[in-house]
């Protein structure tokens, strides 16, 4: 404990990239074509890849370890699977000590995958400097990305697999969510249920700016933080537009720098980590004491006959504890 407790007290120095999405978005292929390029730069990388465990049996595929088999004998690349273990974010309860052992060890690129995440399973935002959020073309209307709480997270947005129809159509509707999030709505909307109404004005999918994979969109104006949120398009399969997404994530990274907003984020990260730290704590003192505890079984009977309540029973284990 003693070895650890010195690694996690290393200044951070290493670039935390999150790469998050729904399941099927490409994900591990992203990362694996971003892990390339990073090793064609003579620069080393660290991964971690985040896969669901079963609720039935407790186990976990690790599926990644078999998409990513191909760079397993790089020397300058390593590469850790978790399972989920039950936690809901998106991303193993111990995925933040993980990074922060890969940053002491001196990886200068970590890249970090969730398990396929949808509306809420939003933990990458407090543990990545940079998040990209992945969607393919059949990820939803306009509608639904601006429900997505996803579009809270990202710092750039992928449109993987863009050689699919609908891939132009995706682009514009998140380009769309993102000017109303601004304020600027209203401008270049696409109809509900991608309806296009561009066609009608004359305007051909391959006449606009973000034809071209890995070209970012033009993006609306600049929120307050002054980072435009680009749209890129990719195609992992291919090979096509990564170059594009690794430099827009570099420039992310730049701009955090030179802004100050990375110390800010740090700063976060670290209230988070001590809010998670002691929640974590007193859930397994809690779960130790009332497992422990003589009075459970008549506890569990009084709230089953509508005698007591399970908050009175909380309360009593509360007091307890604290």
């Amino acid at each position: 404990m003693g070895v650890l407790a010195d690694l996690l007290l290393a200044q951070p120095q290493a670039r935390r990239f999150g790469i998050t999405g729904p399941p099927g978005a490409g994900k591990s292929s992203l990362i694996r074509a971003l892990a390339t390029l990073l090793r064609a730069r003579g620069e080393e990388v660290a991964i971690i890849a985040v896969d669901p465990t079963s609720p039935f049996s407790g186990g976990a595929l690790l599926g990644d370890r078999i998409r990513m088999n191909d760079m397993a004998t790089d020397p300058g690349v390593f590469i850790r699977s978790m399972a989920t273990r039950g936690s809901l974010g998106g991303l193993a309860a111990s995925t933040r000590e993980a990074i922060d052992l890969l940053d002491a060890f001196g990886f200068p690129n970590i890249l970090v995958e969730t398990v396929g995440v949808g509306q809420t399973e939003l933990e990458i935002a407090s543990t990545a400097d940079s998040v990209a959020v992945v969607l393919v073309p059949e990820s939803g209307d306009g509608v639904q990305a601006m429900k997505a709480g996803l579009m809270e997270i990202a710092d750039l947005f992928v449109v993987n697999k863009s050689d699919r129809v609908g891939a132009d159509r995706m682009v514009r509707a998140i380009r769309q969510a993102l000017l109303l999030r601004a304020g600027h709505g209203g401008r270049d909307l696409p109809a509900h249920h991608g309806v296009d109404l561009k066609g009608m004005s004359g305007e051909s999918d391959e006449g606009s700016a973000a034809r071209r994979p890995g070209a970012a969109a033009a993006p609306p104006s600049p929120p307050p933080s002054g980072w435009s949120i680009p749209v890129l398009k990719t195609s992992a399969g291919r090979g096509e537009g990564i170059d594009g997404m690794l430099e827009q994530l570099l420039e992310h990274q730049r701009y955090l720098e030179a802004s100050g907003e990375l110390e800010l984020r740090r700063r976060t990260r670290a209230r988070q980590r001590i809010q998670e730290v002691v929640e974590r704590r007193l859930a397994r003192r809690a779960r130790e004491h009332l497992a422990a505890h003589p009075e459970l079984e008549r506890w569990v009977a009084e709230v089953a006959a509508g005698r007591s309540t399970a908050y009175r029973v909380a309360q009593e284990v509360a007091e307890a504890i604290a």
